[in-house]
């Protein structure tokens, strides 16, 4: 599962997690795959507790639609618990290079119970034709019901230059006007992309309608730390380990809170 629950009064990415995240970047990985009625019975254990108080919920990858039934059920239970929870959805891509990413018979639940109920939809990948494109995309996804959209990269080309990966987002500001901007993320390590994006994720929904310039900053500042430290510990002319890479989001601390905005968003 790559699912998380997020606890969060106070704005803050160090916050309490209730369910557990998947290290990216190995070539082995083993442990269980939590079922549907798993899940039922960790959320009934969270309410027995009275700690079912959140302000928002972020979930991921799924491949399991009784699973995904399930997610969709408590999320509906904690918004009438706390109307202003917001749900954020974060999902690679339904297809990727036009093979499905997700099972076939998940796409019914995602289109007519997932993004209804979702406040802010994060599509990692999007390939497309051009920015008209993603920008017809993102409006369909707010025809749905989210208020915001980001696609955290892209195939589309960046005037930064080949090192930079284009990302997009979409706010929906009254019933019919959308707010669309574009910016750039460097990035030369597909490993360390890999493991952020789901931490772009939990950033994205914690900075809530900064979103954009703070969490590209944030991100641009931890791949930056991450990746000078593991060239520095695997050597000269040496590539580093998935080890290596892992994000250096501790040290990271500092930015994190308070990042410098070192890439701006642009208007389209």
């Amino acid at each position: 599962m790559h699912s998380s629950i997020f606890n969060c009064s106070y704005l803050s990415i160090f916050c309490h997690l209730s369910l557990i995240f998947l290290m990216l970047g190995y070539e082995h990985w083993k442990g269980q795959v939590l079922t549907a009625d798993e899940l039922h019975v960790l959320y009934e254990g969270i309410k027995l507790n009275n700690v079912n108080q959140y302000d928002y919920v972020l979930t991921g990858y799924t491949r399991d639609d009784s699973f995904l039934d399930t997610v969709v059920d408590i999320v509906q239970e904690l918004k009438r618990e706390n109307p202003s929870l917001e749900y954020g959805v974060y999902n690679k891509a339904v297809t990727y290079y036009n093979v499905m990413y997700v099972p076939e018979n998940l796409l019914p639940i995602y289109r007519d119970k997932v993004v209804p109920a979702a406040d802010i939809i994060k599509v990692s990948v999007l390939l497309c034709c051009s920015e008209k494109d993603a920008v017809e995309a993102m409006n369909l996804l707010h025809s749905m019901g989210p208020d915001t959209v980001v696609i955290t990269s892209s195939d589309l080309p960046s005037p930064l230059g080949d090192q930079y990966l284009v990302a997009l987002g979409s706010q929906k500001i009254g019933e019919f006007d959308f707010i669309s901007t574009q910016v750039g993320a460097q990035c030369n390590e597909t490993t360390v992309l890999a493991m952020l994006t789901s931490y772009f994720s939990s950033s994205l929904i914690a900075w809530g309608g900064m979103a954009c310039e703070k969490t590209v900053s944030v991100i641009h500042h931890v791949i930056k730390r991450t990746i000078n430290y593991a060239k520095e510990v695997a050597g000269p002319n040496r590539k580093p380990s998935p080890a290596q890479l892992k994000l250096r989001m501790v040290q990271s601390k500092a930015d994190i809170e308070d990042p410098a905005i070192v890439l701006n968003a642009v208007g389209l």
